[in-house]
């Protein structure tokens, strides 16, 4: 039996190793938060010290803001394509490069090495490959696509911003498949081969399904980083041009502290917050139920 001192010890060891933690917690997240929901019922703009309520009218504006909704479907685009070209390069690259190639682990980090790139340097990298290299091949190779810069076609900009997160991330999703796939049974696929079953086969009836759990996790991320997106749309494109590449990040960001409109940006950014929560809570729970099932 537990004796009131030896409760409290416990609680005070407790408290030792996690009241820093969350202490930080609740001060950097929790309490933020909560006064960011605040400020969603105000007419703040950011700057004055005063902050009068309005009760739901920010959210009717939120409803109301054409742009938001552009913005927003202009993400769900990206965050489709970037998704589905992330996980299957990564996927590819994670299949090769656990086949005992020669320099497999050379190759790992080369592909891995794009993800410690923060997106501001890597918007400027890219930036001058689209602006400068690719139209110098272009010109002097005859290569209609590359003659002009993409950035500058609002039908082509889009595409940078898919290219360049590919290129960043697969490798990434990439160190995640690999270890999935090295906690794939070899003695279940050489039974497999024992019987007959051909590489694509034992692809997809064997190896697919045990690496389920992998796929959650970077598809997760994957939408998570998506959505979330701000820093390569800044310094790639600027939302631009004509506001053809404006991502739902960068039109809250906008409206908040350009716009001086805090009260409404916030209201979005709550917004965006459980739209993005919804869609990647269902995610979880039918990938969750698939990896049952399999």
């Amino acid at each position: 039996m537990i004796t009131e001192k030896g409760v409290w010890n416990r609680l005070r060891l407790r408290l030792l190793f996690t009241g820093p933690t969350l202490f930080t917690f609740i001060t950097v997240m929790i309490i933020p938060f909560l006064y960011g929901i605040y400020l969603t019922f105000t007419n703040w703009d950011g700057i004055s010290t005063t902050q009068t309520m309005v009760g739901f009218q920010n959210y009717g504006a939120v409803f109301r803001d054409a742009d938001f909704w552009k913005s927003f479907g202009l993400t769900l685009k990206y965050v489709l394509f970037t998704v589905v070209f992330t996980n299957v390069l990564a996927f590819l690259l994670a299949y090769v490069l656990t086949k005992g190639i020669k320099g497999q682990s050379f190759f790992r980090a080369g592909f891995f090495l794009p993800n410690l790139v923060g997106g501001i340097v890597l918007g400027f990298i890219w930036q001058f490959i689209f602006n400068n290299v690719l139209v110098y091949i272009g010109q002097q190779a005859g290569i209609g696509i590359f003659s002009a810069s993409w950035l500058a076609d609002p039908d082509k900009a889009f595409w940078t911003l898919v290219i360049v997160t590919v290129w960043q991330y697969a490798g990434y999703m990439m160190v995640i498949y690999v270890a999935g796939l090295s906690g794939v049974p070899g003695d279940v696929l050489e039974a497999a081969s024992i019987d007959g079953a051909s590489g694509w086969l034992k692809m997809v009836k064997m190896t697919i399904p045990l690496m389920i759990p992998s796929f959650i996790v970077c598809i997760f991320l994957s939408l998570q980083r998506g959505f979330m997106v701000y820093d390569v749309n800044l310094s790639l494109t600027k939302g631009g041009p004509f506001k053809s590449t404006e991502f739902v990040s960068m039109h809250v960001y906008q409206k908040a502290f350009l716009s001086r409109d805090y009260g409404v940006g916030q209201a979005e950014a709550l917004v965006l917050f459980l739209l993005v929560a919804a869609i990647t809570l269902l995610q979880v729970y039918f990938s969750k139920k698939l990896e049952v099932e399999a």
